[in-house]
């Protein structure tokens, strides 16, 4: 007599959702990532422009030129503030899916408790089973070498 526990589809759905949780994350973590090696780029690219604007200042160059540069640093910075929103955002959702995998796993962990002590029971169940039929056993016995 082998264990079949009957909500098993149950536990198994939890066990489910709870990889898919942990793959949502991880998506998550990975756009996350992302969007801060885009501004890490974007701040290197804020520094090259200031160098090469410090340098232009040591060389003879025009007003039109340095206005261009000027105009091309406000283009980075509201990039980069653009980008510090996105993020935000993408630490925002980090956390969103942090929580929800933790309720998956919380749910997983009741269903399979569940399990766990529908099989101790059984495992009880069973060993009563054995020992009634060792007791009828030995009572027989005993009844055969009385008489």
């Amino acid at each position: 007599m082998s264990f079949r526990y009957s909500f098993q589809q149950i536990v198994d759905l939890k066990n489910n959702e709870r990889t898919q949780a942990e793959w949502i994350l991880s998506e998550a973590m990975g756009q996350l990532r992302n969007e801060e090696t885009s501004l890490n780029g974007l701040f290197e690219q804020k520094e090259s422009l200031h160098n090469e604007m410090i340098q232009a200042t040591s060389h003879s160059v025009s007003i039109s030129n340095m206005l261009l540069m000027q105009s091309y640093m406000n283009h980075v910075d509201r990039q980069i503030a653009r980008k510090h929103q996105d993020v935000k955002q993408a630490k925002h959702i980090v956390t969103e899916k942090q929580e929800h995998l933790s309720v998956k796993m919380i749910d997983e962990k009741v269903w399979t408790k569940a399990r766990e002590k529908a099989h101790n029971q059984f495992q009880v169940l069973i060993a009563k089973k054995e020992q009634d039929a060792l007791d009828e056993m030995a009572t027989n016995r005993f009844r055969r070498l009385s008489y």
